[in-house]
């Protein structure tokens, strides 16, 4: 894997170039594109082909947000083993407080800010933006799009 730059709150966020710039683009142009036609030449075959290409941009759309669902739900996982191995006996009992969204910003967090950053977050509901703002030392996640 090639080298990559450190990550913070300024550049965690990625986009995926084949799906981002390549296959929404398609997509969407083809359903104007179909709309188009249905205007210039109505009938029953134009307007099939728009609720097809409305169908077509629903299931790309869908098919993307199951698969960033299963990485939450992997993500959620993942931190809940994590905060159990950091954090202390007396604070374990804060873990189901988190919310899943609090728990996907909390795995950018460093090992040491961990504790003190469950603390804040539980004390002040804290969002999963102000979270990833408080943290100072970055723990990358390069595999999540």
């Amino acid at each position: 894997m090639p080298e990559q730059p450190p990550q913070s709150f300024a550049n965690h966020t990625r986009l995926d170039p084949p799906f981002h710039y390549f296959v929404l683009p398609v997509f969407f142009f083809t359903l104007l594109l179909t709309i188009w036609k249905l205007i210039k030449n109505f009938g029953f075959e134009s307007a099939w082909m728009v609720v097809v290409s409305v169908a077509a941009v629903a299931a790309i759309i869908k098919i993307r947000n199951y698969s960033l669902r299963q990485q939450d739900r992997i993500i959620r996982l993942e931190e809940r083993l994590r905060l159990a191995a950091l954090l202390p006996e007396s604070s374990r009992g804060k873990i189901p407080m988190l919310s899943e969204s609090q728990l996907i910003a909390l795995r950018f967090a460093s090992d040491a800010e961990v504790p003190a950053l469950v603390e804040k977050t539980v004390a002040g509901n804290l969002k999963a933006v102000e979270i990833k703002k408080a943290i100072v030392n970055w723990r990358p996640d390069y595999w999540r799009i």
